[in-house]
This record gives C-alpha cells, sequence and structure tokens, in this order.
C-alpha cells in the first residue's frame, strides 16, 4: 500500500504482487469486492489540493478500478461527479463509489446505463447538467474486453460489435454530446491503453479499439482546440482491477502485471493522479496528448 502520492517510495516495492497474485475468475463485470488482494484506488491515501475546485465531472465506468480512482481524486480535488456504470442490478461498487465522493464534501451521482447504446449516452449528458448543473470534464474510461486464446478465431461478431461500441462508439456519442455544454478551458480525457502501443493477439478486438481512441485524441484535440478545449488520452499498462479477473483466464491473472519493467501490475490509485493532471489548468499547454502509466513499458 502506497501512504500517499507524495510520499517517495520504491515502485518495485509497493503493493506486495511482485510473485503475482491468487488465481481467480469472476464473471463480467467483475466485482471490487471479491478480489484478492483488493485494489488500491486512493481511498485511504489520496490527498487533494483544490485543483479541480467547483467542476463538474462525468466519469464513464466510474464504480470501479480506474473510474473509481479518478472520481474520489477528482473530488477530493473539489469537483462533483456523475459516474455512469453497467450492472443490470443494484451496483454495491457504484454506491460505495458515490459514498466516497460524499465523503470529500462534493456531490456524487451515479447513473447505471450501458453505453453501447447512443440514447444512454445522451442521456448521461442530460444528467450531469440537471444534476450538476453543467458539464466541465468528461473522462472515456468505461471499457470492455474479453480474452480469446484463439486471437481472431475466437471473437464472435457479437463480441467485436459489443468491444467496438462501449469502447469507440460510446466516445464519440458521449463527445458529441457534451461539446455544446463545454465551456472554455474544459476538457476531456480518454483511456486508451498499452494495448494500442504493443497489442496481444489474444486481445485483438480491444487492442484495434485503444489504436482508435489514441488516434480520435489527437484528432479531436486539433478540432477543439480553436474553442479552448483540450483533449487528451492517459495509456494504463496492466492495472489490477475487476476487469482483468472477469475477462481473463485463471492462469493469466495469477501472472498478470509481473512481466513489466517495475515487476507489478499498477493500482488504479497510480493512474488517478494522471487524470487530476489533464482535468486541471496545470495542463494548460497540452492537448492531443498521450500519456502512459504502464510500469515501463514503452508506448512509442
Amino acid at each position: 500500500m502506497s501512504q500517499d502520492q507524495h510520499t517517495q517510495q520504491d515502485p518495485t516495492e509497493q503493493y506486495g504482487q511482485q510473485s503475482g497474485q491468487p488465481a481467480q475468475q469472476q464473471t463480467p463485470p467483475g466485482r471490487t469486492e471479491d478480489m484478492n488482494p483488493k485494489p488500491d484506488h486512493g481511498e485511504k491515501t489520496y490527498q487533494g489540493s483544490g485543483k479541480l475546485d467547483g467542476k463538474k465531472a462525468l466519469i464513464t465506468g466510474g464504480d470501479s478500478g480506474i473510474g473509481r480512482a479518478v472520481a474520489i481524486a477528482f473530488a477530493r480535488e473539489g469537483a462533483d461527479v456523475l459516474i455512469s456504470y453497467l450492472s443490470e442490478e443494484e451496483d454495491a461498487d457504484a454506491q460505495d463509489t458515490v459514498r466516497l465522493i460524499e465523503a470529500a464534501g462534493r456531490k456524487g451521482v451515479a447513473v447505471r446505463g450501458d453505453i453501447t447504446d447512443e440514447s444512454t449516452c445522451q442521456g448521461l449528458i442530460d444528467r450531469a447538467l440537471s444534476d450538476l448543473g453543467g458539464i466541465d470534464i468528461l473522462v472515456n474510461n468505461a471499457a470492455y474486453q474479453m480474452a480469446q486464446d484463439k486471437g481472431i478465431a475466437g471473437i464472435s461478431t457479437e463480441q467485436f460489435d459489443r468491444v467496438l461500441k462501449t469502447n469507440l462508439y460510446a466516445m464519440f456519442w458521449l463527445c458529441k454530446a457534451a461539446l455544446p455544454h463545454l465551456k472554455e478551458g474544459s476538457a476531456i480525457i480518454n483511456t486508451t491503453s498499452i494495448q494500442a502501443f504493443d497489442p496481444s493477439p489474444q486481445l485483438l478486438d480491444y487492442a484495434t479499439t485503444k489504436a482508435g481512441i489514441a488516434n480520435f485524441t489527437k484528432s479531436l484535440a486539433a478540432d477543439l482546440v480553436d474553442k479552448g478545449i483540450r483533449v487528451n488520452a492517459v495509456a494504463p499498462g496492466p492495472i489490477w482491477t475487476p476487469l482483468i479477473p472477469a475477462t481473463m483466464p485463471e492462469k493469466k491473472v495469477e501472472q498478470f502485471g509481473t512481466d513489466t519493467p517495475v515487476g507489478r501490475p499498477g493500482q488504479p490509485a497510480e493512474l488517478a493522479p494522471a487524470y487530476v493532471f489533464f482535468a486541471s489548468q496545470e495542463s494548460s499547454f497540452i492537448t492531443g496528448e498521450v500519456l502512459g502509466v504502464t510500469g515501463g513499458r514503452f508506448t512509442k
């Protein structure tokens, strides 16, 4: 466990996953509570300093994993936060995230829905406007993957369609719907992946979308710069989230992340500062950039 995001320490010795983790599997989309070890989202460690005071943020896939870590960080930096989540039932992860946002003294809203539907994406923007009073930051973070050991032969048309609609179509719909409501100084932050630069054959469809997100980010940044809106992306490496035991075979989960130069998977809390940076005025001269948070794996 990290003490906080400021205290200097050896990254190769954090979190105790240098030898992997217990083999485990979950039904998609997975639950934080059932993971061993539990991920660190910054619940006890992230310290805010007012970088996002008064901002309104929408984060897709904000109930767990990277999305939860970003929601906690944004709230502790002073932002009100609306998260979207997929579960068809009452989602304990989503409610836990809202409680953490509210514990930081900010407004938290959780909205359930499948973002592979365009009307759901429009509805999320509408809820941000009505429940938060506006939108300054859009984080396109929700994603779907399902590893297939047979590569392209194992990917059905149904899976390919779901991956593209979750990862690419939804980002397009949300950005387009949010644009009329974004002011000068607003920020769009997309989640791409190391898979965009170093793709695995087992994740062919997912890697394809993540490369698309990197290019979408650069193109949209050029399109919106004259409006004073910045667009950037974060490219995570292997990060310990419910998506991993929910979409990978047990043996892959057991060794997940141990092949990074740092020697372990990353934790969601280690991603959050990158999103805060892109959301804040500190990155005012940066747009169209992809920032790798990969444990030492190269993105170029």
